[in-house]
């Protein structure tokens, strides 16, 4: 298998990586995050006239990419500039939803996320789920041809600046089953909708949003009534891929400042980088970077593959990105000594990025039971069809 870029790709990260080095560097990111909204329009704006929220979406999504290392290519450049704008949330995780489950009126807005005019929140996790994609708490009940929503939902990606809502609710079903979960595209501003909004220890915005009696018409529901665990499965997965592409966009940006700093600082009138015992650190740290970006490949290649070879690929990269991206950002820390701790080096900025995307989706430890089971699955598939034969 050939896992070099297209030209076309190689022309997009190019043109991204320049853009975010000129256009967005760290005092302009500071700046943005310590902001109101907590990520810049402007520059969300300018994103998409790169191109580069097109090439998160597919041609008939009004996009001109959309496959696995199209994703990796984006956000591994986004990682190397913490850049805060949410197109993790609204680019990959509800577009995805709405591509796979919308209708043609519902895949409408995709247009608008690729020109940057829209943003649309996904609003699935729940207070004490712990990373259980199918525990759903919040409840939606038919009323006629209309739906009541009620619960709520955290930790909500720009969920102050959003338009639109991804929502999941229970309409049948354990509160644990993956039958009998369903998608719906609240408004925000429809009548029982609260939005909460708080500042994260890695800079920019999210929020707690509740639902309320809100009352939604039959057009809100996104893909079939029940069905909407695969939709899930599958955009958290694309989200599960762009996070580790941008965690290795920042090991990368935090092995590049500590190489830097190594051959700078002195210490009995040499660079510091001389010293046998921080070269045999650093070389450990750069294999285990080179593992990361490997597995982050793989994902990417698996992505439209069956549905156990994919979620498999996913878990893998998440697990190891959990663990490296951990060891990168203590590694980078102590070997730039106290001055990486401080708030005006970018290194503690990366370090928090890293053990936050570590969070997001679903932790090391959660992914490591999940690709355990599903090869548990793999191999009774397999038994199965041995037995038949």
């Amino acid at each position: 298998m050939n896992f070099e870029h297209t030209e076309e790709r190689r022309m997009l990260a190019d043109s991204l990586n320049r853009y975010i080095a000129e256009q967005y560097d760290f005092e302009t990111r500071n700046r943005i995050a310590a902001s109101e909204q907590g990520f810049s329009s402007e520059q969300l704006e300018k994103f998409a006239e790169l191109g580069v929220i097109g090439a998160l979406l597919r041609e008939e999504d009004g996009g001109f990419g959309g496959g696995g290392f199209d994703v990796a290519v984006v956000f591994e450049a986004l990682g190397r500039g913490l850049v805060l704008e949410p197109l993790l949330g609204s680019a990959v995780l509800a577009a995805e939803a709405i591509s796979f489950a919308g209708n043609a009126e519902q895949k409408a807005v995709l247009e608008e996320i690729a020109a940057g005019a829209t943003i649309v929140a996904f609003a699935h996790d729940e207070p004490k789920t712990h990373y259980e994609l199918a525990r759903v708490q919040t409840t939606a009940r038919p009323e006629g041809e209309a739906w009541v929503l009620d619960g709520v939902k955290a930790v909500v990606q720009a969920g102050e600046s959003a338009n639109v809502f991804v929502v999941s609710a229970r309409t049948a079903g354990a509160i644990d089953a993956e039958e009998g979960i369903s998608l719906f595209l609240v408004p925000k501003d429809a009548p029982g909708v609260l939005v909460r909004g708080t500042p994260t220890m890695d800079g920019g915005r999210v929020a707690n949003v509740s639902f309320k009696n809100v009352q939604l018409t039959g057009a809100a529901l996104l893909g079939e009534e029940g069905q909407g665990y695969a939709t899930l499965e599958r955009a958290v997965g694309r989200g599960i891929l762009a996070l580790c592409a941008e965690a290795v966009g920042a090991m990368e940006a935090a092995k590049a400042a500590t190489l830097d700093y190594l051959r700078t600082r002195k210490q009995f009138g040499v660079p510091i980088g001389s010293f046998q015992a921080l070269q045999h650190r650093m070389a450990d740290l750069l294999l285990e970077i080179e593992q990361a970006r490997s597995t982050v490949i793989n994902a990417a290649a698996a992505l439209e593959l069956d549905r156990i070879t994919r979620e498999r690929a996913l878990s893998a990269a998440k697990m190891s990105i959990g663990r490296i991206g951990t060891l990168v950002a203590e590694e980078c820390i102590q070997l730039h000594g106290g001055i990486g701790m401080t708030w005006e080096l970018p290194m503690a900025h990366f370090a928090k990025r890293l053990v936050m995307i570590d969070h997001q989706l679903g932790d090391e430890d959660h992914h490591l039971e999940r690709y355990i089971a599903l090869g548990r699955a793999l191999g009774s598939d397999s038994s199965t069809e041995a037995a038949a034969a």
